[in-house]
């Protein structure tokens, strides 16, 4: 089985949000950066790479991150694109990519570890939430297959990410079910900050 190397995206300044980087924030008796770290490791990735960008400083020394490979994004203003080209490219060679965002408390090992089973080689696996009519929303996690992720980090540009590879190779893709684990929910404005709040959700029996 291929290991697969987690790339924690971070580097924002949280402006929406107004409480500055929501990597710093803290949560469950540490930072966000910090538990999303955790769940990715003990979901199963073998290494985990933290891009970082504002408020990087103090990311740098948390302990939490002890372990984790800290990547700077200098150019963290201009978006996510930026980013993510240096997450894949400090990924370790041959290892699958899985791309996190830290904005997502909501995600849990469990999840992470689902979407590892689940992948195949030559493919790109994400994590699905449920939809008006039942239908599958595409989400994050991701993980890439590592020709893939090289393809998607050669395209990624501004604050789209892998936005636009994803949108013109949709028959690479598959879709894993979480909605059993998590609404796909993520951090962005005031309006937002009860999922710092709620407990994980719970598997359905």
């Amino acid at each position: 089985m291929v290991d697969t190397t987690a790339v924690l995206l971070a580097a924002g300044a949280g402006t929406r949000l107004g409480r500055g980087p929501k990597a710093l924030l803290p949560f469950r008796g540490a930072t966000l950066v910090e538990h999303a770290a955790a769940v990715l490791r003990d979901g199963g990735c073998t290494d985990v790479v933290v891009v970082l960008g504002a408020g990087s400083a103090a990311a740098a020394v948390l302990p939490g991150l002890a372990g984790c490979r800290l990547v700077s994004n200098e150019g963290w203003a201009s978006g996510m694109g930026g980013s993510f080209r240096l997450g894949v490219a400090a990924t370790a060679p041959g290892n699958n990519t899985l791309i996190a965002l830290v904005d997502q408390p909501g995600v849990t090992a469990g999840l992470v570890n689902r979407l590892i089973a689940t992948h195949r080689p030559g493919r790109i696996t994400a994590a699905g939430y449920g939809g008006e009519g039942g239908t599958l929303l595409r989400g994050h996690p991701i993980i890439f297959s590592p020709e893939l992720a090289e393809q998607a980090a050669a395209t990624s540009t501004g604050d789209a990410g892998a936005r636009q590879f994803l949108r013109e190779h949709p028959e690479l893709i598959d879709l894993v079910d979480c909605s059993d684990l998590f609404d796909g929910a993520d951090l962005d404005t005031e309006a937002d900050l009860h999922l710092m709040e709620r407990p994980p959700k719970q598997r359905k029996s």
